[in-house]
């Protein structure tokens, strides 16, 4: 079970990119940075971390806008797919982010695209957000994602398959549609060649929701501060309040608490 996200995401890694090929990586990161401009973020900031960075997808655009970047990924498969897209152009580490070591000091750090909602408990949120507020410059910014509670009543109760790239996709939702705030749910995902090869048996998928009250007193027991909570629905565009049950992600932004 400690494992859990990263033997899952070993699994998912050679299909990874063709099963979030839907995502717009460009305008969401172009999102995020202005949330994070507008909730504290310096003008001048260059050096972006990015936690979790599952193949990279999420760094290019802060590549292309000219951040220099740091990475990581608790998965050494997707990591290894982060270096290939990136070249020498990223530093890309293996680490679980609930032990992230100080990698540096930088002006934003990232921890997107389901990463905290594979934390189980309010104990493991606090940890990592504290070993992410260690790599912050003192005026830093983190901003991270969590599903909302809509998302384990929907997508993680349904089934489909998708095919892309001459393979066939499979997810099992294991929800029944009721779930409830700070639930663990799960769902299951496999994939197989549509001409020869193996196919991958099924891989669970196992996340917790983080009710916002609890996000808040993590966000407070880390040494931060919230500056922003927004929500977004699959359009992706941002707005307050957030709503558990309108939205299917809600965004913090927090900054390092300020010492007098």
């Amino acid at each position: 079970m400690d494992r859990h996200a990263e033997v899952a995401y070993e699994s998912i890694a050679p299909v990874y990119d063709d099963f979030t090929a839907h995502h717009d990586y460009e305008a969401r990161i172009a999102m995020l940075l202005e949330l994070a401009t507008d909730n504290g973020l310096r003008a001048g900031a260059s050096r972006a971390l990015d936690v979790g960075c599952g193949t990279g997808k999420s760094f290019r655009p802060l590549l292309d806008r000219g951040w220099e970047v740091t990475a990581c990924d608790i998965s050494a498969s997707m990591a290894a797919l982060a270096r290939e897209r990136a070249g020498d152009r990223v530093r890309i580490e293996i680490a679980d982010m609930r032990e992230l070591p100080v990698l540096g000091s930088f002006d934003i750090a990232f921890c997107i695209d389901d990463a905290v909602n594979y934390l189980h408990s309010p104990e493991e949120l606090t940890t990592t957000l504290r070993a992410v507020a260690a790599n912050l410059e003192p005026d830093g910014v983190l901003i991270f994602d969590t599903n909302t509670i809509s998302i384990y009543r929907s997508f993680f109760a349904e089934s489909f398959e998708v095919e892309a790239n001459g393979v066939r996709m499979f997810w099992e939702g294991h929800g029944d549609g009721t779930a409830q705030p700070g639930a663990i749910t799960e769902a299951s995902f496999s994939f197989e060649p549509l001409e020869g090869g193996t196919a991958v048996a099924p891989e669970v998928h196992r996340q917790r929701h983080h009710p916002e009250p609890e996000v808040r007193a993590a966000i407070d027991a880390a040494g931060l501060e919230l500056a922003g909570l927004y929500g977004h629905g699959p359009d992706g565009v941002p707005s307050q309040p957030m709503s558990e049950d309108a939205h299917t992600k809600a965004i913090y932004v927090a900054r390092k608490r300020r010492t007098t």
